[in-house]
């Protein structure tokens, strides 16, 4: 009798958890892993919407280049645009999230520059122009993260922008 009397003293004693020193060390360490990740989610988030609008503006202005082979003329007219890519949110007045064009002459007439606008779900405001003749042509981008109008329709200035 004895020997289980020990027995369950023994056992009484033997029983074990964890301190409340350790559960406060788990939950530090999971608060440290936490205020790491959020900001790293939020930076990732922000960059996928920047790159959205990036893409956006990469297809309008394949659209454009579609139309300018055609007519030899950039064009601002969205139904044109709508008919060459219809899963853009063409956008005349910009009022809605979506490319908005601008065109403008190399020479009187031409319409040989277009530049295209839209601001990210972000805030930032991409810009991509095109120069389609002339010593300057090529694509030219350029960014503002206030959100304020970057398009230009005029060569020296678009040849002035400064990237991504």
């Amino acid at each position: 009798m004895n020997a289980v009397r020990s027995f369950v003293a023994r056992r009484k004693d033997a029983e074990e958890g964890f301190t409340l020193i350790e559960l406060m060390v788990v939950v530090l360490i999971i608060a440290i892993l936490i205020a790491i990740a959020i900001p790293q989610f939020l930076g990732a988030r922000q960059r996928a919407q920047d790159s959205a609008a990036k893409s956006d503006l990469r297809n309008a202005l394949t659209a454009e280049k579609t139309s300018y082979t055609d007519t030899q003329k950039y064009t601002t007219t969205t139904a044109t645009l709508l008919a060459i890519e219809p899963s853009l949110k063409w956008n005349p007045t910009g009022t809605v999230q979506g490319p908005t064009v601008s065109v403008g002459d190399v020479q009187t007439g031409d319409s040989n520059v277009v530049c295209l606008q839209e601001k990210s779900k972000s805030g930032t405001m991409f810009g991509i122009a095109d120069i389609a003749a002339g010593s300057s042509a090529g694509t030219y981008y350029i960014k503002d993260t206030t959100g304020a109008s970057v398009c230009s329709t005029t060569v020296a200035t678009v040849a002035a922008f400064p990237g991504w």
